[in-house]
């Protein structure tokens, strides 16, 4: 058999369509060839599981583009058709499949599909080229996805610690198809409903259930591959939805019949899948009502990996106000705030404004930074590579990184945003979380891979910012109608 030739590529954002930051290239970061393969290779991530898959395979590999950025507003125009025109291209050149690391929620200025619309250009130059498809657990499934690939898997984790696992799922169906051994056809469904990245993780119900039956469907061999999606909230988009996809092996009708007892399933819980939130005050006052710790205080208002700003103060302002101690926090991110500390250098007294650097219009919410006053004990570079279980042998990169110890609690300042799902973001500055009586983060899920192992009490905190859980605070305007729970009589 001729050696395979395998065009592999990674182009991931979910794009917050109601957050003030922007998303231009430099934010994806974007590696080629042999700098992308040295990235990923070995890693817990898509890109990382297909590089495995097409390295056991001895494939030749063209990696035109490996770029991904953190949550954040709308993938700028340019952007977009830079990664896509260098995947394109590479497919244009010829090739016997195509390995695609995909989101599933990207929405450019000018794309409200951006993965659909990516698929559609790879068939419009390459009609029969075979495509597998790696997505997050968070995708908006929608018919130029499912109609332009032909295997699409998706992650059964939140937090995402089957990232590898998902390539490699995705890339073995594929491999099996180019060896003859299968012929993939897909189908695929959605609900027209809402739910919170709060409560939707497959590890606890209402989702769990859900999920474990495609797991079990796929483990059997029953099907290919079965993917459940819980969709992504904060996207102004018209097909914000609950979806499925099933791959199966040349017959559709098993793959029906499982698409629909998965979705029946669903619906029936859509109760289930709303987040109820509380005063702010009070959660924080539950919190220092509880004698051990570490206690997990989680700002799910303003999260990186959902689009947040990273910088709202709300919480923090909060804990201070109650008179909580031995507090460890963060990241909180102000690059002006981070050069303050950086000049004024290690066992220097600071006051400054810190935090509340960017508006948040989209929700009617001006900045608002807080005054804190500490030492500077720690100044690095921001950088580590991941130990936990999520996203495992990536390098964080955090921008320059300081710590401003007030005494009752130590904030770790950085340049960029960076999800707290590792507890490096801590500990490469000298911190020890599972020494701490508190430890307060910007997370929703993703906190759990690094964090939960550690804590004796968890503690959500309905702070403020673009990724709050209130769906009042937002205008859509471009969503599907009738959508649960904003039409309740459906």
């Amino acid at each position: 058999m001729a050696r395979l030739k395998l065009v592999l590529a990674m182009m991931m954002h979910e794009t917050n369509t109601f957050s003030p930051v922007p998303t231009p290239l430099a934010s994806f970061r974007p590696l080629q060839g042999e700098a992308a393969i040295a990235e990923f290779k070995d890693t817990n991530t898509q890109l990382g599981g297909f590089l495995h898959v097409a390295q056991q395979a001895g494939a030749e590999i063209v990696l035109p583009v490996a770029g991904g950025a953190h949550p954040s507003g709308y993938v700028e125009r340019a952007a977009y058709e830079d990664m896509v025109e260098a995947i394109v291209g590479a497919v244009r050149g010829g090739c016997d499949a195509v390995f695609l690391a995909l989101h599933g929620a990207m929405v450019a200025e000018h794309v409200d599909d951006g993965e659909g619309e990516l698929l559609r250009r790879i068939r419009a130059v390459a009609p029969t080229v075979p495509i597998a498809v790696g997505l997050d657990f968070h995708s908006h499934m929608t018919a130029a996805m499912v109609d332009n690939a032909n295997v699409i898997a998706g992650y059964c984790t939140y937090p995402h610690v089957d990232m590898g696992d998902t390539g490699q799922r995705a890339g073995r169906t594929m491999m099996r198809a180019l060896r003859g051994e299968v012929e993939p056809v897909m189908v695929w469904g959605s609900l027209p409903m809402m739910t919170s990245t709060l409560v939707h993780t497959p590890s606890r119900q209402p989702m769990k259930d859900v999920m474990d039956m495609a797991m079990a469907a796929e483990a059997s061999g029953a099907v290919l591959n079965a993917s459940v999606f819980g969709g992504f909230p904060h996207s102004d988009i018209p097909h914000i939805s609950l979806s499925a996809v099933i791959v199966c092996d040349r017959q559709a009708a098993a793959g029906r019949a499982l698409r629909d007892r998965l979705l029946a399933m669903a619906w029936e819980r859509r109760a289930d899948y709303l987040y109820n939130g509380a005063p702010l005050a009070g959660q924080v006052a539950h919190a220092r009502s509880l004698s051990e710790g570490p206690i997990v205080l989680v700002d799910h208002g303003d999260n990186t990996a959902s689009g947040g700003t990273q910088d709202v103060m709300s919480v923090i302002e909060e804990v201070m106000r109650q008179g909580l101690t031995d507090v460890a926090a963060g990241p909180i991110c102000d690059p002006a705030g981070v050069r303050r500390l950086v000049e004024a250098g290690t066992a220097a007294g600071v006051t400054l404004p810190l935090g509340g650097r960017i508006d948040m219009p989209q929700i009617n919410l001006p900045g608002k930074p807080l005054s804190v006053t500490g030492k500077v004990t720690r100044i690095t570079d921001g950088e580590f590579t991941v130990t936990g279980p999520m996203a495992t042998g990536t390098r964080v990169r955090m921008g320059k990184t300081a710590v401003l110890d007030t005494g009752a609690m130590q904030i770790v300042v950085s340049e960029g945003r960076s999800e707290p799902f590792d507890t490096g973001v801590f500990t490469h500055c000298g911190i020890d979380p599972r020494r701490k009586k508190y430890v307060l983060i910007k997370s929703r899920q993703h906190f759990r891979a690094g964090f939960e192992p550690i804590a004796r009490h968890i503690v959500l905190c309905d702070g403020d910012g673009v990724t709050s859980s209130d769906l009042r605070l937002f205008t859509y305007r471009n969503r599907r109608r009738p959508l649960y729970p904003f039409e309740q009589d459906l």
